[in-house]
């Protein structure tokens, strides 16, 4: 007998985890949908990219463009895509978070 309430907990405990897995596995697919827009220069370069780190799209105002000083627009370029990817890392960890917290595996996410 004592068995057996041992087996519920057990079957009880599989169906936490389906769940959650199914859970995750929205998430993670909410998170790969997700698009967002870094920008930089008071919106002079836009960088589009989804959850999944990818550039979508990248968008430069013609006044920007100065062929005397390339390096700024590179700047620019560079500072909007690391906006975009922060911008992607903080979805992530809101949307992830509920199911990594308390793991320190690295590489797992």
């Amino acid at each position: 007998m004592r068995g057996m309430g041992n087996m519920g907990n057990m079957n009880k405990m599989m169906k936490q985890m389906q769940k959650m897995q199914k859970d995750m596995a929205k998430a993670q697919e909410e998170v790969a949908n997700t698009i967002v827009e870094g920008t930089a220069g008071g919106g002079m370069v836009t960088v589009k990219a989804n959850g999944s780190k990818q550039i979508l799209e990248v968008t430069i105002n013609e006044d920007v463009v100065d062929p005397d000083d390339i390096e700024m627009l590179q700047d620019l370029v560079v500072a909007a895509t690391n906006d975009a990817m922060k911008q992607v890392d903080e979805v992530s960890d809101k949307l992830m978070g509920p199911f990594t917290q308390g793991l320190n595996v690295p590489g797992l996410f």
